[in-house]
């Protein structure tokens, strides 16, 4: 699976952004897909995730009620939306496919990981 994501840049503290994560197999609708982040000096975790039949989600407290995952398997694709985002959101974001069909909650629940893309946010 190679994954090709989209979407970073620089944005001021309280701008929205949106994250997009493509496929290149069909075995995208196979397997769960998330977003990680990982700031400088600090682990890469888990933001968002969700399972193969999108009907469940996962968020990182730090980011619930502002961030967004959604899938488009038609698309082959994952996206995250962030609203109203804060300095601390800066890292470089990567999306990930799960091993199994249920949400990620780790990096040991991931079998494949995209290039990253830097999110930067100015206060």
């Amino acid at each position: 699976v190679q994954l090709q994501a989209s979407g970073g840049g620089l944005v001021q503290a309280g701008g929205s952004l949106r994250l997009s994560c493509s496929a290149s197999t069909s075995g995208f609708t196979i397997n769960a897909m998330g977003w990680f982040r990982q700031a400088p000096g600090k682990e890469r975790a888990c933001v968002a995730s969700i399972n193969r039949s999108a009907t469940r989600k996962f968020y990182a407290d730090s980011v619930k009620g502002r961030f967004t995952i959604s899938r488009d398997a038609a698309k082959g694709t994952v996206y995250l939306q962030m609203n109203s985002l804060k300095p601390e959101d800066t890292a470089v974001y990567y999306c990930a496919v799960g091993i199994g069909t249920g949400v990620i909650f780790g990096s040991g629940g991931v079998r494949n990981w995209g290039k990253g893309t830097q999110v930067t946010v100015s206060s």
